[in-house]
């Protein structure tokens, strides 16, 4: 097991309140966290981070050139950037504003203002994405877990298997949604099944339905991953068979916890 520390991590504020940034600064360095740097926009950050890749972004929402779903996108979608976590610090309150932030993999979600409890929180995870710290489980060598992650959104795919990959997970299908999840079922056998809930095609509930009732894997476990906030929808899923539920963004900490419960019951 290799764990950081969270003096250790060295993070990038891009916030473009003076005030702000002095505000989180301070939150920073009372949580031990002293290795900083701020920016005021995209392209400044965007330098910065060219110059010297930090282990964590944490960015206001709105820039004048552009927002953080910007930022966001550009650091998936480049290669070298994959290993640098993203942490939105926003007033933002709307589900509907920050779904598109939950679906492309940020590691926290923090309001404004933020308790020094969301603070370590978001810290927390973001170490546990950047450390080693495999399961040991007892009826089952973790390496040799047959995993299907599936989600339509391929950025949350990504930290699907950062984070399972983290705790020693090698073996891992990718599916675009459930409609693609039914035809690798039908051919391949799994130990556990990773979800999505919102997806075209075939949802998360559908899915859940055919594993139960119509695959030849209706014991497997299902862990399903969703922003949905709808407690019908979230009743459904729990009595179609899933086994677990787990929020966007997920905490590795709780995941972990959870894959116990499911591979080590």
């Amino acid at each position: 097991m290799s764990m950081l520390l969270p003096s250790e991590l060295s993070i990038l504020l891009v916030e473009p309140s003076d005030t702000q940034r002095k505000i989180i600064c301070s939150r920073l360095s009372d949580e031990g966290i002293n290795n900083i740097q701020t920016a005021k926009t995209l392209d400044d950050a965007l330098t910065i981070i060219d110059r010297h890749q930090p282990d964590l972004v944490a960015s206001a929402m709105h820039f004048e050139d552009g927002t953080a779903l910007d930022l966001l996108k550009q650091l998936k979608e480049n290669d070298e950037y994959q290993d640098i976590q993203f942490m939105l610090v926003s007033s933002e309150c709307r589900r509907e504003h920050l779904e598109a932030y939950r679906q492309s993999g940020v590691v926290s979600i923090l309001p404004k203002p933020f308790s020094s409890e969301h603070l370590g929180r978001a810290l927390n995870a973001t170490i546990d994405l950047l450390s080693n710290d495999e399961l040991d489980l007892n009826h089952f060598d973790v390496h040799n877990l047959r995993v299907l992650v599936v989600d339509d959104s391929k950025m949350a795919r990504n930290i699907i298997k950062r984070t399972i990959g983290n705790l020693g997970l090698r073996l891992i299908t990718e599916a675009c949604d459930g409609e693609e999840a039914i035809e690798l079922m039908k051919l391949n056998m799994f130990d556990l099944v990773i979800t999505d809930y919102n997806m075209p095609s075939v949802d998360g509930l559908e899915l859940t339905q055919f594993i139960r009732h119509h695959s030849q894997q209706s014991h497997i476990p299902i862990l399903m991953v969703s922003s949905e906030a709808n407690d019908t929808h979230l009743s459904n899923v729990s009595h179609a068979g899933v086994n677990a539920l787990c929020d966007k963004p997920f905490e590795p900490q709780l995941v972990k916890q959870l894959l116990y419960q499911l591979l080590d019951a």
